[in-house]
């Protein structure tokens, strides 16, 4: 998953967006980091590792070409995405613009966020990347942007073709692995190890 699932995963669980979203930049022991962000970090992780694991997702994978299985599971991340902004109103009682500013708003009001989150936290909210994703063109500049963040872009070679080949199979494995998701997240963010809960925040 990426940004705006992880955004409106945390939503759907009633915890820290910001927090939520820190997970794709946290690297290291959770109690590492500043006790409000940890239980988001835990959460974070647990839905990679689901996405990652699950039988759906990794029968998605093996339909990409050879070429893109190195950058498959990142494609599918942000194609996920595509597919949730499409269909937003079948996952959320708040339009996806509401919702977007919503985000952008914990985020910037969210303080001691890791250091590349700070960096580009600014043109998250001035490119508007949430409601990007709602069209194919979006998902497309989505796609070429992180290829030129990496040491190997040629492995994204071809992807958009890929993605836009693959329509119908992305949408199919989203629309039945992501309720799966959100129920998941909910269970998590009860079950959340104590260590990683701001309790004073929540006695606030």
């Amino acid at each position: 998953m990426n940004f705006l699932a992880h955004l409106h995963l945390a939503d759907n669980s009633k915890t820290s967006l910001a927090a939520n979203l820190a997970g794709d930049f946290a690297k290291g022991n959770v109690a590492d980091f500043p006790k409000h962000l940890q239980q988001g970090i835990w959460l974070h992780r647990q839905i990679d590792q689901l996405t990652d694991s699950h039988e759906i997702t990794k029968e998605l994978l093996t339909t990409f070409p050879s070429s893109l299985r190195r950058a498959a599971p990142i494609i599918i991340d942000l194609a996920f995405d595509h597919m949730l902004a499409k269909y937003w109103d079948e996952y959320h009682n708040m339009s996806l613009g509401l919702f977007s500013e919503r985000a952008y708003d914990d985020i910037d009001a969210c303080e001691q966020l890791p250091k590349q989150l700070q960096l580009i936290a600014p043109k998250i909210r001035s490119e508007n990347w949430l409601m990007a994703y709602q069209n194919r063109t979006g998902l497309n500049q989505a796609i070429e942007s992180v290829a030129k963040r990496i040491s190997t872009p040629d492995i994204f070679n071809g992807a958009t073709k890929a993605v836009a080949a693959l329509d119908t199979e992305i949408e199919i494995a989203f629309r039945t692995f992501y309720p799966q998701l959100m129920a998941y997240s909910r269970m998590w963010a009860k079950q959340t190890p104590t260590q990683y809960l701001d309790i004073k925040s929540r006695h606030n």
